[in-house]
């Protein structure tokens, strides 16, 4: 039990367990040493350092403030008069004990939890509990029905807009062939980790820790590629960097290649909508029929955004939707300033007069910050 110390019989953290105003660690009952020191090691695996109480805590005390309370099986006589609370976990290890689910229903506890079989559950909640995780993330992934339809633009320009109207925001580049979207936002010199970093990671990863780690530009903050040598990342790195991005609540605007595989389809999992980018052209309205069949498989709700080129003419806006037997999003106009702005460091969306971020101003207008699948 490194790191803690007795003081009146209840083991406390020599450390401040979080920052001031941040939730707390977990509350620990129980007199099983075997069962707190691996309590204990759960604990240190999220990144939280709880308070832990040999009997059953005073009423006003760490029971009531405590974020979650971890009770051992051995103390469940002793907190069965404690004041009936909210976020409360008996923790056994005998998965024959049919005792256990009463004693459970006697304390008031929300989960039973059997170790070490929950042992990935019981981080999980723990950091959760520690982040003061609520709503996640709406997770807006956006994918080009064909080469160059302007995909990373808008999901760049939805990320940007999101952030000026004051949504905490990330924008995830999945895409490892297309060049990094620092690149697009006009800060690849910025300071902050890219994806390589995150390469090898297996379990989880820290929301708060993610957000304050990557570079921060245009008040949101930005995953990209760098321009080093190709590295792969496992689908777990994926899937684990895209739930820390979620678990910090507001934004997730995630940039999508064409060609979904393991690790993309890791991405697409956590997206609550997807848009596909076509132009209203009928060659494109046809590669983007298998990009719309390959990605459907993954992600839950596909839309697709008619991109205006230049030139006048072209497919409605109806025609390509209906082509593509998919939910009409919206039209994006052709924005005759955009290269212009790019070229003096105006991101894209940069503008919010301009006929780019007047969609996605419109987009996220129709769609609550707060909401995780919300319809558009």
């Amino acid at each position: 039990m490194r790191g803690t110390r007795i003081v009146g019989g209840v083991f406390s953290s020599d450390v401040a367990a979080q920052a001031e105003g941040g939730p707390g660690g977990p509350l620990i009952v129980t007199e099983d040493v075997e069962l707190l020191d691996d309590l204990l090691r759960l604990c240190a695996a999220a990144g939280v350092l709880p308070e832990v109480h040999h009997g059953g805590p005073e009423r006003r005390g760490s029971w009531d403030a405590a974020p979650l309370v971890l009770v051992g099986d051995d103390a469940a006589d002793r907190v069965r008069g404690a004041v009936r609370r909210r976020g409360v976990v008996l923790v056994g290890r005998d998965q024959d004990d049919p005792g256990v689910w009463q004693r459970a229903v006697e304390i008031g506890a929300d989960h039973v939890l059997v170790l070490p079989d929950g042992e990935q559950w019981l981080v999980d909640r723990i950091a959760d509990v520690a982040e003061g995780v609520g709503r996640p993330a709406l997770t807006v992934g956006v994918i080009g029905g064909r080469g160059g339809a302007g995909a990373s633009t808008l999901a760049c320009a939805l990320a940007v807009t999101a952030a000026r109207e004051g949504r905490r925001t990330m924008l995830v580049d999945a895409d490892p062939l297309g060049g990094g979207l620092d690149v697009v936002l006009g800060a690849e010199q910025a300071e902050g980790l890219r994806w390589p970093a995150f390469a090898a990671s297996r379990g989880r990863v820290g929301g708060g820790a993610l957000e304050e780690s990557l570079p921060h530009m245009h008040a949101l903050r930005v995953l990209s590629w760098d321009r080093g040598e190709a590295v792969a990342v496992a689908p777990e790195a994926v899937r684990a960097v895209v739930a820390a991005a979620r678990r910090r609540g507001g934004a997730v605007v995630v940039d999508l290649p064409r060609r979904v595989d393991e690790a993309v389809a890791e991405a697409m999992a956590q997206v609550d909508l997807g848009l596909l980018v076509v132009p209203a052209e009928l060659r494109a309205v046809a590669g983007a029929r298998r990009v719309a069949s390959a990605a459907g498989m993954a992600l839950r709700d596909l839309r697709v955004v008619v991109a205006r080129g230049p030139a006048p003419g072209g497919l409605d806006v109806e025609e390509v939707a209906g082509l593509l037997g998919l939910p009409l999003a919206g039209e994006v106009p052709w924005d005759a300033g955009l290269t212009a702005q790019q070229a003096s460091g105006t991101p894209p969306g940069g503008v919010a007069r301009g006929p780019l971020a007047r969609f996605c101003s419109a987009f996220w207008g129709r769609v609550p910050a707060d909401a995780v699948g919300g319809g558009v």
